[in-house]
């Protein structure tokens, strides 16, 4: 059972990490959001998910860029909760360039964020999940962490090293009762993909139908979309009991993407 349990689940104001953190709440897990994004409306999404739940939610402004926010974030969580069981790590940015043409900061903050912000939450929350036994690490990587597309050299290098994280944490805990894994999305509707489809329309003179089938999702063979309730429910999946045995895995949720 999940039912008061407690997660941090990172970059969950928006899109798919606030998805993951609604179904984790809905499970009966207390939840520790995070993110930027405007005040009021995290407040009311952080208010209104806890009074539909029943379970207590909590809210991190800490930065992803930053190792002492990223501690600062599970000791706020652990004060809140008494403890951290599950660790979604979902945060992440995007820059699309030619490698020649990359911009340097833009490297380091891709790095920063999608893959060092990982290793610091992880390490922060491992002595507590080892004292106890027990927990549950799930990192959101991407089909980008299993294969290649071009100019995007920061993301596919770090979500690449994310899915080498996810192995290295399986085998030094694999006698702890901790799991940890990772989950590789396909593209994923959210309200950001939906803005892009309308962007692609407009530049490429095409319907919004074909931008999806031919632009967006040419490389999901299936030519649909992952649902964020998809994702969350793959996600709830790991974090129970039925998936103790399953650790150091690289999940491919991305319509037979890497399947080629």
């Amino acid at each position: 059972m999940l039912k008061g349990q407690s997660a941090v689940v990172t970059g969950s104001t928006s899109g798919i990490g606030l998805g993951i953190a609604q179904a984790l709440a809905h499970a009966g897990i207390n939840v520790m959001l995070n993110g930027f994004g405007d005040a009021s409306h995290i407040e009311s999404v952080r208010r209104s998910l806890s009074e539909e739940t029943g379970v207590r939610v909590e809210y991190s402004d800490a930065d992803m860029s930053r190792h002492d926010e990223i501690a600062g974030m599970v000791s706020q969580a652990e004060a809140a909760f008494g403890a951290v069981d599950i660790l979604v790590n979902n945060a992440g940015i995007q820059f699309v360039a030619p490698v020649d043409e990359f911009p340097d900061e833009k490297w380091s903050q891709i790095i920063a964020i999608n893959l060092s912000s990982n290793f610091h939450a992880i390490k922060a929350v491992l002595p507590g999940m080892k004292r106890r036994n027990h927990g549950r690490i799930v990192n959101i990587a991407s089909a980008h962490g299993l294969v290649a597309s071009p100019f995007k050299s920061a993301y596919v290098a770090a979500k690449h090293g994310v899915i080498g994280l996810t192995k290295t944490v399986a085998l030094e805990v694999a006698e702890s009762g901790i799991t940890c894994n990772a989950v590789c999305p396909g593209y994923v509707r959210t309200p950001l993909v939906e803005g892009q489809i309308k962007d692609q329309a407009k530049v490429h003179g095409m319907s919004e139908e074909e931008v999806v089938r031919h632009v967006i999702l040419a490389s999901q063979p299936n030519k649909r979309f992952v649902e964020v309730q998809q994702l969350a429910e793959v996600v709830l999946f790991l974090c129970s009991g039925a998936a103790s045995s399953i650790t150091g895995a690289s999940l491919p949720v991305d319509g037979g993407w890497t399947a080629r």
